[in-house]
């Protein structure tokens, strides 16, 4: 759609940091962006100011100095970690002699990257598309000229407008297809409901380790590498607990800071897992110096999305990357599990981690005892593969007395269809 230079891996990184000296976790997680994208970094340049230039972002001297970076390097692109207006990129563009490249325009390249699935690529697209159109002013030369020529002549519809409208009609048809999508996973998520299967959503920084946890709890294969972004497609496996029962364990997209608004809107069906889920575990990167920031940035996101109030339990993750630190579980005053200190990658800690999801949902579990006769061999078959038998002794008859542990809906179940069963429950509130 631009008459722009084509982009290269060649690339020149510009932080810019405000009031003072640049973070150096800051610069660490802007190359690994650059990496992530596919990008060749040849060189960083960092400065300092106190506010943006309107024209050039940065200062006509520190913008002659990355021209000449620019120019002994051979650079096809440079990268700039700060969200930039179209008119600053195109200024820019026309200084370098070559392609430009925001924070916003980074992420957007490496998520569509990381799509896979046909949702994933409709977000993506969706994202880019909402993202370009402020953009559309800094195209082509010629947008501001009507169109003209046989079969071209239109009411007086200059180019620009014409774009505009063309593209406004893509973003309709794929927000409709993605509709479609999220109305099939409402039907998921009601079904799963109507089952009380609750559904708990792994959320945290990207590169905190949520897919190796991911894989380390459901043996499920799902990409996990080193690299941010490595997750963008959400996946779901059932998870059975220790308490009997099981949950759906959803791992998503990872966050970042200063996330584009228009990844987080383009992603709400991705994220509606997290939005719905009955718990999140928020996995936090223990031996990251930037922790605390981060986890406010988490934070941040799920208050955007509406799930600041979902109950969650804290995963201090890579804790084989500090001295002195062994798996345990911290408890708050009420006595429930708050947050895990563990290592996916060495599986370490991840008993613990199974014991506080058993504690968190336990009481959707009954223990209680029941005599079956012989006649109703099927029923003690049911029980052994829905709920975790105890004690099972014979009785004189042939028959079976069990002491089991069952999900509270396989008992609902068992009391509808079988008098024998609700006969012999006790009246008393059961064990939890």
């Amino acid at each position: 759609m631009f008459d722009r230079p084509q982009i290269g891996e060649r690339a020149i990184l510009v932080h810019i940091a405000r009031y003072g000296q640049p973070d150096p976790e800051e610069l660490h997680e802007f190359r690994e962006l650059a990496l992530s994208a596919g990008a060749d970094p040849l060189e960083l340049i960092t400065g300092s100011r106190d506010a943006p230039d309107k024209r050039l972002y940065v200062g006509s001297g520190k913008a002659e100095e990355i021209d000449q970076c620019v120019k002994h390097h051979e650079a096809q692109l440079v990268i700039f970690d700060h969200n930039l207006s179209p008119s600053q990129e195109r200024n820019l563009e026309a200084m370098f002699e070559c392609r430009v490249l925001d924070r916003t325009g980074l992420i957007l390249d490496i998520f569509a990257q990381r799509a896979r699935s046909h949702e994933g690529k409709l977000q993506v697209e969706l994202a880019q598309l909402q993202h370009l159109s402020t953009r559309l002013v800094r195209g082509w030369t010629h947008l501001e000229r009507q169109k003209g020529g046989i079969g071209l002549r239109g009411p007086g519809e200059t180019q620009l407008e014409t774009d505009r409208r063309l593209l406004g009609a893509r973003i309709e048809q794929i927000k409709k297809r993605l509709a479609k999508v999220d109305n099939q996973r409402d039907q998921n998520r009601r079904a799963r409901k109507r089952n009380e299967v609750p559904t708990v959503s792994l959320v945290g920084y990207t590169n905190a380790g949520k897919s190796t946890l991911f894989n380390a709890l459901t043996d499920a294969g799902v990409y996990a590498q080193d690299q941010l972004f490595a997750t963008l497609d959400p996946t779901l496996r059932r998870l059975p607990l220790l308490s009997g029962g099981e949950v759906v364990l959803a791992d998503t997209v990872g966050f970042v800071s200063r996330l584009p608004h228009d990844l987080v809107a383009a992603f709400k069906s991705t994220l509606q897992e997290t939005i719905e889920a009955d718990l999140l575990i928020h996995v936090i990167d223990v031996a990251s110096t930037q922790r605390a920031e981060n986890i406010a940035e988490v934070d941040d996101v799920l208050e955007q999305i509406g799930a600041d109030e979902t109950p969650r339990l804290l995963v201090y993750n890579k804790i084989d990357l500090l001295e002195d630190h062994q798996p345990r579980i911290l408890y708050a005053d009420d006595g429930k599990p708050e947050s895990v200190w563990l290592s996916a990658q060495q599986s370490t800690g991840l008993d613990l981690l199974a014991e506080a999801l058993s504690a968190l949902f336990g009481d959707q579990n009954i223990i209680t005892k029941l005599v079956v006769e012989p006649r109703h061999g099927k029923i003690r078959a049911t029980l052994f593969e829905v709920g975790k038998i105890h004690r099972e002794t014979h009785t004189d008859d042939g028959g079976w007395e069990l002491e089991v542990q069952l999900p509270r809906r396989e008992y609902e179940r068992l009391r509808k269809h079988h008098d024998w069963v609700a006969n012999q429950w006790p009246t008393t509130e059961p064990e939890y």
